[in-house]
């Protein structure tokens, strides 16, 4: 079932974009997906190509590739990246960590990383879904301080 290409952008277009390219929240990302992909105009299946192609999280690429082609572009179902999802992900974890005093709790230091790094946050929690906290805090406890 194709759904018939439109010419003209949608009354919020504007908005869908801004959500679109909100890059430390998923969610919003996934429901401009989610209402780009019931218009069909050029710029909306742009955004959705571009979406398909350069997330970082999976499941925003996966739903962009499903309304393409519902609107019958041809499209390839984009492939899950494999290995760090953020250059320099282990950097960046270690930064925070050794930011915080010693013997800081994990509590700490995922909410010192959701308010230093959001991008960081919300891509793995994006892609981990309900293992985010199990990663994260294995992730946490395996990174190695040497103050």
């Amino acid at each position: 079932m194709n759904i018939e290409l439109h010419n003209e952008l949608p009354t919020d277009f504007e908005e869908l974009k801004k959500a679109a390219n909100r890059t430390s929240n998923w969610r919003e990302r996934l429901s401009a997906v989610e209402a780009l992909g019931e218009h069909g105009d050029q710029q909306s299946v742009h955004i959705l190509k571009r979406l398909m192609t350069n997330d970082t999280v999976y499941a925003i690429q996966e739903t962009a590739y499903r309304k393409l082609k519902l609107l019958g572009e041809d499209v390839q179902m984009p492939p899950r990246k494999k290995g760090d999802l953020i250059k320099g992900v282990g950097k960046i974890l270690l930064r925070i960590k050794k930011s915080l005093p010693e013997g800081h709790t994990y509590e700490a230091f995922k909410e010192k990383l959701q308010k230093m790094r959001s991008d960081v946050y919300d891509t793995y929690e994006g892609d981990k879904g309900s293992d985010f906290d199990q990663w994260l805090e294995s992730t946490w406890s395996g990174l190695l301080t040497n103050k």
